[in-house]
């Protein structure tokens, strides 16, 4: 990699960290959308995901609040109702597109509950053609069950190994790689729990892009916050889970990494922003890195419950959209306070 091809993946980088922004993940694979549309009854269609998907990157003012779009490769191969790229429509908003490259999780071959993400295969070639088709980042998301025994070290290394070699790839092909090891909410485990795993995973993640000689000064880190299980009998507040990931990624993040984009993972929206709020509100000024949002249902569920299928109401479903980004937006900057009047 030159100095030329090093300067454009930093600089895309930290425009993906712009202050007051974060990303939105509208990388839903069709499955998930389909189980998604079903709940409200809306067709599940390839048309009806394209004009899902199109309300989302259409929303006037976006980008305001958002600095990237991370798209399933669906969306990517569509064209909008009015016969446009939803990259060139991105890039016309002022948003940079990403692009979703992993093909999802299988389970780990002799490691019971453990599950590894598959994608390696051809995915040089391929990201070679998302960067000649205008994208300018990607993602691959890890997954790490806590449980009796797991994560286990060979699966953590078996999964950070890939997120290396796959973020290895993608600055060679002249995109900036958001790394997501995902630590599942799901399970009775502590916050402690979640804590020594999380930093046992993002351990293991930077000695292997370090192994892989990746550039960490062009990457985003894409992580989970350090919350108790959802089955936990005790959970924390705001501040502590806030104090718990700050913690934990200071213990473990480099400061050369441009910036941290959280991902909800099944968290409340509500919760998901006001987590976010308090750790920019007590750490901000103080950590070496930025923290932002990487959501998807928390800023896009309330906008799909009003739109459900129905053009007459894509409108009023974008207006949602935008409080939602505007409320993540505010939260980045320590500055969201909840109104209950206004709160969709």
């Amino acid at each position: 990699m030159n100095n030329t091809m090093e300067s454009i993946l930093i600089n895309t980088a930290h425009a993906l960290m712009a202050d007051g922004k974060g990303l939105l993940a509208m990388d839903e694979s069709s499955p998930t959308c389909n189980k998604r549309f079903a709940i409200y009854d809306i067709p599940q269609t390839p048309e009806k995901r394209r004009d899902y998907r199109e309300l989302l990157v259409t929303a006037p003012g976006l980008s305001e609040y958002i600095s990237g779009a991370i798209l399933y490769e669906e969306t990517v191969r569509q064209l909008t109702s009015t016969g446009e790229q939803f990259v060139d429509v991105l890039q016309k908003a002022g948003i940079i597109p990403g692009i979703k490259v992993d093909t999802g999780t299988v389970d780990l071959i002799n490691f019971p509950g453990e599950k590894i993400t598959e994608g390696l295969d051809g995915l040089r070639a391929r990201l070679i053609d998302f960067a000649s088709s205008g994208l300018r980042f990607a993602k691959w998301r890890g997954v790490f069950s806590i449980g009796e025994e797991i994560p286990t070290n060979q699966c953590i290394e078996a999964n950070t190994q890939s997120l290396a070699r796959y973020a290895a790839l993608c600055q060679q092909a002249g995109l900036v790689p958001i790394v997501e090891p995902e630590v599942l909410m799901e399970g009775n485990h502590s916050l402690d729990e979640s804590s020594e795993v999380s930093e046992r995973v993002l351990n293991s993640l930077f000695y292997q892009l370090y192994k892989q000689r990746v550039l960490l000064e062009a990457l985003i880190l894409k992580p989970n916050m350090v919350l108790p299980g959802l089955d936990c009998t005790d959970q924390k507040s705001v501040e502590k889970t806030a104090d718990a990931t700050i913690e934990c990624l200071k213990r473990s993040v480099p400061a050369a990494v441009p910036g941290i984009a959280f991902l909800s993972g099944g968290q409340e929206g509500e919760l998901a922003t006001e987590r976010l709020n308090q750790m920019n509100l007590k750490y901000g000024s103080r950590l070496p890195w930025p923290v932002t949002f990487s959501f998807a249902r928390a800023i896009q569920l309330p906008a799909l419950e009003c739109w459900k299928g129905e053009a007459e109401n894509t409108v009023a479903a974008q207006t949602i959209l935008l409080y939602k980004a505007k409320c993540n937006s505010l939260a980045r900057k320590g500055q969201y306070v909840m109104d209950p009047a206004t709160i969709v």
